[in-house]
């Protein structure tokens, strides 16, 4: 029994040592960048699979596999149309074209209002960014205008042939209007990429990533759940050893 126990504990370890690799790549080769949630940005623990809003999306579907850590942190990972190769620089690709109808304006506003995020990952790099902009106007009367980000541009640092950190901008970018519109309205979504080397090693590439949310919502509790089932599934394992050799 305890050799069963012993050789399982191997191999979860084993597994946990391979995901961790660092994984290389050549130039140009295809990296999957996934998307995965939305939410409130004052409420980070509420979230939505992002193809919930009306957004660019292929014609099917494919989920992610997840680890017990990505589901409990409320992570539904799913591939995208986003082609970003590695080392790849372009200043515009259109990434798809939308009918939004009354509804989906609808959708969009709210969320735009609720100051929603999204996370997007990149070998296994949150990307975060804003859907659209909101515009506050006077407390009286209170009124306020919404836009839509429809260009992203995404930055990434390599060192060698290894992802060292990723990030997405609205930077100059001009947002489609929402307000006072009349549906249905066309809109074009459109990214860009850009490379930079850095000297920064892959063991350290944690320490380049930017602080997105305040420090006051930086507790996750269904992380601090997470680590509470490992600690008690090993010390399970302990105590079935024990048992087995007494």
């Amino acid at each position: 029994m305890w050799r069963a126990c012993l050789l399982l504990g191997l191999l979860l370890l084993l597994l946990l040592i391979l995901s961790s690799a660092a994984t290389q790549y050549e130039d140009n080769q295809k990296i999957s960048l996934f998307v995965n949630k939305v939410g409130p940005y004052f409420n980070p623990q509420e979230t939505y699979h992002y193809y919930s809003l009306p957004v660019c999306r292929p014609d099917k579907i494919e989920h992610r596999s997840l680890t017990l850590g990505e589901v409990l942190d409320g992570d539904r990972m799913a591939m995208s149309l986003y082609e970003i190769t590695f080392k790849e620089t372009f200043d515009q690709k259109v990434l798809c074209k939308l009918i939004l109808g009354n509804e989906d304006v609808s959708i969009l506003q709210n969320a735009i209002e609720d100051l929603y995020y999204f996370e997007f990952v990149y070998d296994d790099l949150p990307i975060r960014g804003f859907l659209g902009h909101l515009e506050e106007g006077p407390v009286l009367p209170h009124n306020h205008k919404t836009y839509l980000w429809t260009h992203l541009h995404f930055t990434f640092e390599y060192n060698g042939n290894q992802v060292i950190s990723a990030n997405v901008s609205t930077n100059g970018v001009v947002p489609v209007s929402l307000n006072d519109v009349t549906p249905p309205m066309e809109i074009t979504h459109t990214y860009s990429a850009r490379w930079f080397p850095t000297k920064l090693s892959y063991e350290d590439r944690n320490t380049r990533q930017q602080v997105f949310f305040p420090k006051s919502l930086e507790i996750h509790w269904l992380s601090i759940i997470n680590s509470v089932v490992l600690v008690i599934l090993l010390l399970g394992f302990v105590m079935l050893i024990l048992v087995s050799v007494s």
